[in-house]
């Protein structure tokens, strides 16, 4: 039976949280080659900063050059994106079906209590409480994305 109310319901949503983006961050880690990625992001940057140069100093020699190169940059940004994309692919449907169980069962009920905060804990231009399913998921999965994302070398940090 699934816990209904804290602290069972806040703690089955975070282990929830931490399960699924661990599952997606190990597929990322498979599906992608880290390495890869960031010797694009690299050669992205340093096109950005000798943009930035070249436009500082006028130079239009060097912004031709670049305006060139243009076309790849853009083609490495998009393989960028299809690899960060392509195992999001993978666990949208199982996803959707467990939110869509999930959503019914739970609803609008409160998930999440913040000690010295309350149950409706409120984020402005937000139309849930953050305490809400919805939110108290995004921000468990926000945490351990980055959270994982280190560990496994996703990301680095420079």
């Amino acid at each position: 039976m699934l816990p209904m109310t804290p602290p069972g319901s806040t703690l089955f949503f975070f282990s929830l949280a931490a399960i699924v983006t661990f599952l997606m961050t190990l597929a990322n880690r498979l599906f992608i080659n880290p390495e890869k990625l960031k010797e694009w992001r690299r050669e992205i940057s340093d096109y950005y900063r000798q943009l930035r140069e070249a436009q500082k100093s006028g130079d239009k020699k060097q912004l031709e050059k670049l305006m060139k190169k243009q076309q790849y940059i853009l083609q490495l940004n998009a393989k960028i994106s299809w690899q960060s994309t392509k195992v999001m692919f993978i666990f949208l449907v199982p996803l959707w079906i467990v939110w869509v169980f999930l959503g019914g069962i739970y609803g609008g009920a409160d998930i999440a209590f913040f000690p010295g905060l309350g149950w409706h804990l409120h984020v402005p231009l937000l139309p849930w409480p953050i305490t809400s399913l919805f939110w108290w998921y995004m921000l468990c999965s926000f945490f351990f994305s980055t959270l994982f994302s280190h560990i496994f070398g996703l990301v680095s940090v420079e």
